[in-house]
């Protein structure tokens, strides 16, 4: 059985509470994890607030090379970690192999950049009266961070949270997915392997928000930053707030993806494909609701149909799999059922639409009109295509910003004019132009706007969300 590490002690939950481990797409048991108890998160939180105080006298390059070495670990392991990946998640195996190879990306940018994180220097003379004063700022650790992990890219966003937080001198308490938590744990076991001390990184199991929320009331937590839903981002911010703790919140999305009447239709079909079936669907910044002029969406629909019927659902662990299980059979009841409350208020399925278990058809919907819950507030975390149609682009605009989320958008036209108009307009974190919404290269700053989040994450803008400036002055030096 799995264990959580508090300290440097692998420990069930205080109370011998346990979650099982399923794979979705079989239903077989894999491994238990501790549920963990109020007592279990108090006690990482202090054995994290402990050890952040030494840890911050290590200089960064000696946590850059601990890091590295994690990666290379990793690298070593990276065959047996997709499959754990996929079983454990019910991604297809090809992509799950891809996510465990972005380590090796991600966490040596983010050891690059903070290497290379220096401060600003204010020369005397800048101001009036300041013609004899120097200063100049250092980024100083914030101590304790919490990092909650979602269960559809759970190594990914391991790696935008967890190296930029150890790197900049914080102690860690990794918080995975109640669903999908084994290959983080093999992740915490591999960090400890490559020199980073218990209590400098802790990991705490649980479900149902319980040991996040407990964390984020600690008052000696000084950070929580949390991917998942937008009511759980909300709880935790309001439990943040009684200490002043510091948020960073990627939330939900209800991304547009806005298909103009001068278009290149093949290219929105490939993009499509891309854009919202990777991962089953389950990507917060997947494109989901897509307005399409009038004048080309029965083209569209009818080539993204024959594109969707050379892409079958198989088993995640088959090398040919493009379309794997959702995280549960709850989750895929969940589709199922948001699909068939859009069929009763006039939409039409004219693809797919069928449920077996974990797994859910790629299908698409037509004839949704903007009024409808999907086409504003209602995300559908899984592989559906939902149409809606549209004839100016200031009303396609409109339909996208009246959404309550803004992560992600995107614009696809053969006019720049056009495409810089709508950019510039969409009430969204980032526009993708001639592509979907679906794109998140480490190194840009990815984050969202409204109900879809607060701060950002990438190589260039973590590091400073999870550090704090400090401005020191050298008087009448000069």
């Amino acid at each position: 059985m799995a264990k959580n590490l508090i300290g440097t002690n692998w420990c069930d939950a205080s109370d011998g509470r346990t979650i099982n481990i399923m794979n979705p797409a079989t239903n077989e048991l894999i491994d238990t994890v501790p549920e963990s108890s109020k007592l279990d998160c108090d006690k990482a939180v202090e054995a994290a607030h402990v050890a952040q105080k030494e840890w911050a006298k290590k200089p960064i390059h000696e946590r850059a090379s601990i890091l590295m070495k994690f990666v290379s670990i990793v690298e070593s392991h990276k065959d047996e970690l997709a499959k754990l990946l996929s079983d454990e998640t019910g991604k297809p195996i090809s992509e799950a192999i891809g996510e465990i190879a972005n380590v090796s990306i991600g966490v040596p940018a983010f050891c690059e950049k903070a290497k290379h994180e220096y401060g600003k220097v204010i020369e005397g003379g800048m101001e009036k009266g300041q013609e004899h004063n120097l200063y100049y700022t250092v980024q100083a650790p914030l101590g304790v961070v919490v990092a909650v992990i979602p269960f559809n890219f759970p190594s990914d966003l391991f790696c935008q949270k967890v190296p930029a937080a150890l790197l900049m001198g914080n102690t860690v308490i990794l918080k995975p997915s109640a669903h999908n938590p084994l290959t983080l744990t093999k992740y915490v076991e591999y960090l400890l392997e490559a020199g980073v001390p218990g209590g400098v990184i802790n990991l705490i199991n649980g479900s149902g928000g319980e040991a996040v929320q407990a964390m984020a009331e600690n008052p000696k937590v000084a950070l929580v930053t949390l991917t998942g839903s937008t009511l759980a981002g909300s709880e935790t911010m309001a439990k943040c707030a009684k200490n002043i703790t510091h948020v960073m919140l990627e939330l939900g999305g209800n991304d547009a993806f806005i298909l103009h009447k001068d278009g290149d239709i093949d290219l929105a079909v490939e993009e499509t494909v891309w854009g919202r079936l990777y991962n089953t669907g389950q990507v917060c910044c997947a494109s989901k609701r897509f307005l399409v002029h009038k004048d080309i969406k029965n083209a569209f629909v009818e080539k993204l149909k024959t594109r969707l019927e050379g892409i079958p659902v198989r088993m995640p662990s088959n090398p040919e799999a493009k379309i794997g299980c959702l995280i549960s059979e709850d989750a895929a009841k969940k589709v199922e059922r948001q699909v068939n409350d859009t069929v009763a208020l006039g939409a039409k399925v004219v693809f797919g639409g069928r449920r077996k278990g974990a797994f859910y058809e790629p299908t698409i919907l037509v004839d949704v009109t903007k009024g409808m819950p999907v086409a504003k507030d209602e995300e559908i975390f899984g592989p559906v295509i939902s149409i809606i149609e549209y004839e100016e682009i200031d009303e396609a605009i409109a339909i996208a910003n009246q959404s309550s989320y803004g992560l992600c958008g995107c614009i696809i036209s053969e006019n720049q004019k056009t495409c810089q108009y709508v950019a510039d307009r969409l009430e969204c974190g980032g526009v993708v132009i001639n592509g979907a919404s679906f794109f998140r290269p480490f190194e840009m700053p990815f984050g969202g706007w409204k109900h879809s989040g607060i701060g950002n994450e990438g190589v260039s803008s973590t590091l400073h969300e999870m550090s704090r400036t400090k401005t020191i002055v050298l008087k009448n030096i000069l």
